[in-house]
């Protein structure tokens, strides 16, 4: 079948670019590109000062290149039994805390994605209403006190159990589940939870693996939360123990860390720590960013 001599010049019409849409094309790559640049200067400019000797550090001779290469600032800071403890925790308070937060925000949100609950839109609107108001941050305070968690372990992920904003995205997702796979299973004598755990979770794995990245990062991230509660230094976790190394004075800092006095600048060990602590999400972020993204348009579709 010959195309009609009216098409051809509506196709390359649509194929070909005006001077202004060209134009207009070159300078959003111009832009990205500068946002791009300033987004990844500091994150080398970071790597090189932690594989950089002391003397090229300190005269401000490094910027996106190793100078004098050296691996002894990572030796000395993973060494660190402050920086080793801080880890710790953050990696045990991240699996914890992602763990319950994951299973909390579940349970909730499954029967709010059932339209048979009675109050269904009364309780979707305490919930939204958390999203809008607060208690503050001093009656966020004395009511942690009252519960006897300053200073424990569990106050970095005990409040942070259900996020509005991550209940709503299961639900959602829950919603979207064909409803005769529920009634059948209930036909066939099945309980709420059989269905939840034996039908909906399996169902819902990628919508899961989103909301646990989300408290992952969060987890991971947080330091906020440690800088009010935490006072014992062996309940630090890494972000806080981070945020310490940047603001201590670099005199204070020379004293209390002879070793480094002699072999390494404290701006390399600051570097070389943020690089460790950053390793174990940057390592994960790559595999699993499809999921980060699908959780976006999980949320942008249905609200």
């Amino acid at each position: 079948m010959k195309n009609s001599p009216a098409a051809k010049p509506a196709k390359s019409q649509a194929i070909r670019s005006s001077v202004g849409e060209k134009l207009f094309q070159a300078i959003n790559i111009v832009i990205f590109v500068l946002l791009g640049l300033t987004t990844v200067f500091p994150f080398l400019n970071l790597i090189a000062k932690s594989f950089s000797s002391e003397a090229a550090v300190v005269s401000g001779m490094v910027t996106l290149f190793p100078i004098d290469f050296q691996v002894g600032t990572y030796k000395y800071v993973a060494s660190s039994s402050m920086f080793l403890n801080a880890f710790m925790v953050s990696v045990t308070v991240t699996v914890i805390g992602s763990f319950l937060a994951l299973f909390m925000t579940t349970l909730a949100a499954y029967p709010l994605s059932k339209p048979r609950l009675r109050g269904r839109k009364f309780f979707i609107l305490m919930y939204l209403f958390t999203m809008l108001f607060s208690g503050g941050l001093i009656p966020t305070y004395l009511l942690i006190h009252s519960l006897g968690l300053i200073d424990k372990l569990p106050v970095l992920f005990l409040p942070f159990m259900i996020s509005v904003y991550n209940m709503l995205i299961i639900k959602s997702y829950f919603e979207s589940l064909p409803e005769g796979l529920e009634e059948s299973a209930k036909i066939d004598g099945a309980s709420n939870m059989t269905i939840l755990v034996r039908i909906v979770l399996p169902l819902s794995l990628p919508v899961l693996a989103t909301i646990t990245l989300f408290y992952a990062v969060q987890f991971w991230n947080d330091y906020f939360t440690s800088l009010l509660y935490i006072n014992s230094s062996s309940l630090k976790p890494l972000q806080l123990y981070l945020k310490e190394l940047f603001v201590s004075s670099t005199d204070t800092f020379l004293r209390d860390n002879v070793e480094a006095n002699l072999n390494v600048s404290p701006q390399s060990i600051q570097a070389a720590s943020i690089m460790l602590a950053t390793l174990p999400i940057l390592l994960v972020y790559p595999f699993l960013q499809k999921y980060f993204v699908k959780g976006v348009l999980i949320g942008s579709v249905k609200g």
